[in-house]
């Protein structure tokens, strides 16, 4: 049985040798770079997951991140940013440029190792899933195939949890989703994320619907509603 795969990049050689041994530990096998440049090229081996720096001399961890994205073969990868970049704008950042994590630096290494399993096993659900690839509710139409989405005719471009998150609302149109079930469906049980996340990503959604935003409906106290032909009358 094949091993899953971590690439790790950091400039920083102690801390990738750190993670490197710890996640070799528990079964992982792991591929290093210490630089943009050589992230690139590692990626070429499609490993599971990657663990990325952000501050790194030449090219940094956002461009590495966007080129990883551009690419239609290494858009399943899950990117972990992690990173002594911890402001609130940082985070939102690295999110929006398609990673599906942001740990902040310093992070003990058992709670690092459960955020890489929790988004191994939702990239393995996003994975096996096999229904409703394709969502149409309203004037939305969603193909998760091809990771595209149309409001009316025009195609909007959403980064990876942004999808993940007005696909799982239009999938339940009509019918409250609480924030709790959000967090442990796009985030998972095991990784810590504030209710600002949330937030953050779902400002982000109703900024690209504009006139549209009102599809998606804070229920307070609650969660979230995708608003359903019957819903939005």
């Amino acid at each position: 049985m094949m091993k899953t795969k971590i690439l790790i990049v950091d400039d920083e050689k102690d801390i990738v040798e750190f993670i490197q041994y710890n996640l070799e530990q528990e079964g992982f096998q792991v591929i290093k770079a210490y630089n943009g440049k050589e992230a690139i090229e590692r990626i070429k081996e499609k490993p599971d997951l990657v663990v990325l720096d952000v501050m790194m001399p030449g090219l940094d961890g956002y461009e590495v991140c966007k080129k990883i994205r551009t690419k239609e073969k290494y858009k399943n990868i899950p990117i972990l940013f992690l990173t002594a970049k911890i402001s609130e704008q940082d985070e939102v950042h690295g999110l929006d440029i398609g990673a599906d994590d942001y740990i902040a630096k310093p992070v003990s290494i058992k709670k690092l190792i459960a955020r890489v399993k929790s988004n191994l096993r939702q990239r393995d659900i996003n994975n096996n899933e096999e229904i409703n690839r394709v969502i149409v509710a309203g004037p939305i139409k969603i193909d998760k195939d091809e990771y595209v989405i149309f409001l009316n005719k025009d195609k909007l471009v959403f980064p990876r949890k942004e999808f993940e998150l007005i696909s799982f609302l239009a999938e339940r149109a009509g019918k409250v989703v609480t924030r709790e079930k959000i967090l442990n469906t796009i985030w998972g049980e095991d990784v810590f994320v504030g209710d600002r996340t949330i937030d953050v990503h779902i400002r982000k959604i109703r900024e690209k619907l504009n006139n549209h935003s009102y599809l998606i409906e804070t229920v307070k106290g609650v969660g979230y509603r995708f608003k359903s032909d019957e819903t939005s009358m």
